[in-house]
């Protein structure tokens, strides 16, 4: 997948999400997905190569980067919570999908139970997904 899809495939994910929004608090070269208020991610270009960056369990992050070399620490993020993704090799539409949804629900585990727009236990682990 080029950096272009990447793009394309997680802001349309992040856009079917419940509750998800796009800001551009940082101007117009960063696109940043919320639910509730909170990030979940943020896509722009470092040096020309489009990135997206996701939150990520931190019992979990090492996976990824250690799986797939176009996923490294959260860019300008904490990296202990956050990976960068970058279009490559191994990088594919079920694999963003699968990460945006990841960050969607780990933000939304942390909100309120009354303004969770969905079980994040439950939402995207079903054969609908």
């Amino acid at each position: 997948m080029n950096g272009s899809a990447l793009h394309k495939t997680a802001a349309d994910c992040a856009e079917e999400l419940p509750g998800a929004h796009l800001e551009h608090p940082f101007g117009p070269d960063w696109e940043v997905f919320k639910v509730r208020g909170k990030v979940f991610m943020l896509m722009t270009e470092v040096p020309g190569r489009p990135v997206v960056i996701l939150k990520a369990d931190p019992g979990e992050a090492h996976a990824p980067r250690e799986q797939y070399r176009h996923i490294t620490p959260g860019y300008h993020m904490n990296k202990k919570h956050w990976i960068t993704v970058e279009g490559g090799e191994g990088v594919d539409t079920e694999l963003v999908r699968e990460l945006v949804t990841d960050s969607y629900r780990l933000v939304v585990a942390h909100l309120p139970k009354a303004e969770q727009p969905v079980d994040p236990h439950t939402y995207g682990t079903g054969p609908a997904r």
